[in-house]
């Protein structure tokens, strides 16, 4: 089984070479991206992510709220 992930970076070079690196790992997969915090939000419930690896200085909600208020759920 891979690890489910979620990526959001509002910096597209970031997104690039994260999504390259974690590809070439077989216990890993994608499943979405996002570029704001949102987008991030929407996301996250309709996926169910493993892992949301999330940049903490984003547009429209931050990672720090955007973890934080997942946390709350």
């Amino acid at each position: 089984m891979s690890i489910r992930i979620l990526l959001a970076d509002d910096h597209t070079i970031m997104q690039v070479g994260l999504c390259a690196l974690i590809e070439k790992e077989s216990d890993m997969k994608i499943i979405a991206e996002a570029v704001n915090g949102r987008e991030t939000e929407k996301l996250s419930a309709g996926r169910l992510p493993h892992v949301v690896i999330m940049d903490i200085s984003m547009p429209d909600l931050n990672g720090i709220r955007h973890g934080l208020t997942s946390l709350q759920h």
